[in-house]
């Protein structure tokens, strides 16, 4: 498969504190790539580096072979990353279609695009979540599982190439974390996506995941398989524990 997301060396310091020591790792198109580690592992401040929210001291970042190491939040965007957050952040003051409409306007390059026409892909987008009903609803009105299909919808509707997600069942019931997990994977289907997913749930990276890429104090301790990455003593040692394999 050709490669979507190239990163080599990446590396970030918070004063004397090393966050990401010289991660390197690969993303194919079309693969969904679960990426874990224990709390304080550095996965939070990987995907900011990767989508711009904060600049790597060192490395570089390649998006189908084009250097977005050094690039803003929004021509990361244009090029085609978008993210969702584990806890929403809604425009609480915006209904949920206009808060779709700002992505479709602003998450690419639409030079000729009118507001009327932005309306109505926000609306499809609103559709496919399932939130064609809440469209006039303010964000701030809205239940904690429809603003995590908003923040889908708004992602999905800048038209992304890769897709971050970040533990999109935190807050959750279980039936309602099914439904989202299920809505992540029938996005990636249907808009033919690369999906990076952080996850603490391990039954939900096993299902969805091809590969699984493991971290610990900012650097790279698995790459695999899911099972080669469960059943690896390095990553059972830092994250699983000792007693995983017993009930694996």
């Amino acid at each position: 498969m050709p490669e979507m997301l190239e990163v080599n060396g990446l590396t970030k310091r918070f004063g004397g504190l090393l966050a990401v020591n010289q991660l390197s790792f690969t993303i194919h198109e079309g693969e969904t790539v679960g990426f874990i580690g224990p709390n304080g592992a550095g996965k939070s401040t990987v995907v900011n580096l990767l989508t711009g929210y904060l600049k790597a001291d060192e490395g570089t970042i390649q998006l189908e072979g084009r250097y977005i190491t050094r690039s803003s939040p929004w021509e990361r965007a244009h090029c085609g990353l978008a993210r969702t957050y584990q806890i929403p952040r809604p425009f609480p003051e915006l209904t949920a279609l206009m808060s779709v409409i700002t992505a479709v306007l602003c998450g690419k390059e639409r030079i000729h695009q009118s507001f009327e026409d932005a309306a109505v892909e926000a609306t499809q987008y609103l559709e496919f979540v399932g939130l064609f009903s809440k469209r006039n609803i303010l964000a701030r009105d809205l239940t904690f599982y429809e603003l995590r299909m908003l923040e889908l919808a708004r992602a999905l509707a800048t038209t992304p190439k890769l897709l971050f997600i970040d533990e999109v069942m935190a807050g959750l019931n279980p039936g309602e974390a099914k439904r989202a997990v299920e809505m992540v994977m029938r996005a990636k289907n249907h808009f033919g996506l690369t999906i990076f997913w952080i996850e603490h749930v391990m039954a939900i990276i096993m299902d969805a995941a091809e590969r699984v890429i493991a971290i610990n104090y900012g650097q790279l301790i698995a790459d695999g398989t899911p099972d080669e990455v469960i059943n690896n003593d390095v990553v059972i040692e830092a994250y699983l524990g000792k007693g995983w394999r017993q009930y694996a």
